[in-house]
């Protein structure tokens, strides 16, 4: 057996085994082997897409092990077995963790879909405080943080605050604040319908509000929450 279907093999049990764990959407997977790795790539993989070496040494090293475990084969182990090593560092009893949306928010002249340094990568609350402040328990992967850039939402939102997206609301849910897609850049605004059109809206004075021509509006996700570090 050759070295690229061995390590296409470990592959394919690493991904079953968070997939027993519940994680199951491809860009979550790819962000817990790393984070290197997109929905498509990961995609890719699965589908017998050649691991290079460097590629099989990062996720070697992701899941805790040296840097040729990807080499050496490991899928006769149980699924769960096979990622067990990721999943040393997986959520403890009684929190829920909010991992990172792909890609950064602006919230000025926006920010195109890109890889942007995140002043958070991964959070995890108590399961009584997210109960308090949402009401209920979100599915693992539904909630993701998200860094917020720029200043058109002033005072609301500063630039580097951390924003909690339901990626689940992918619709308009009445007037409120949501990550959106608008000319292939991501922000997050405010949307709220009027007697003529969808209007996408800034707190910032400084910057006008606009109405958006049909379609020309993606939803992402819905602004939950925001954090931010501040000095007192």
């Amino acid at each position: 057996m050759d070295i690229a279907e061995i390590r296409t093999r470990n592959f394919k049990a690493l991904i079953a085994g968070l997939e027993s764990r519940g994680v199951t959407r491809r860009r979550d997977q790819g962000a817990k082997l790393g984070g290197f790795l997109s929905a498509s790539y990961v995609s890719q993989l699965l589908a017998g897409k050649y691991i290079g070496d460097d590629v099989a040494k990062k996720i070697s090293l992701a899941v805790g092990t040296d840097h040729g475990w990807m080499d050496r084969p490991h899928w006769e182990q149980d699924a769960t077995t096979s990622i067990s090593t990721v999943l040393e560092t997986e959520t403890r009893p009684g929190y829920v963790r909010f991992d990172v949306f792909e890609g950064g928010a602006g919230m000025g002249a926006g920010l195109v879909n890109q890889d942007y340094p995140e002043v958070v990568q991964t959070i995890e609350v108590a399961e009584w405080e997210v109960r308090r402040k949402l009401g209920y328990l979100p599915k693992p992967g539904r909630i993701q943080l998200i860094t917020g850039r720029g200043p058109s939402m002033k005072p609301k939102l500063e630039d580097g605050d951390i924003i909690w997206i339901d990626t689940s609301c992918n619709y308009f849910d009445g007037d409120d604040y949501y990550l959106i897609n608008i000319g292939g850049e991501t922000q997050i605004k405010m949307l709220q319908k009027r007697g003529d059109g969808m209007y996408v809206v800034s707190i910032n004075p400084d910057f006008p509000t606009y109405r958006s021509d049909e379609g020309e509006v993606s939803i992402l996700g819905k602004a939950l929450i925001h954090a931010g570090l501040r000095r007192f």
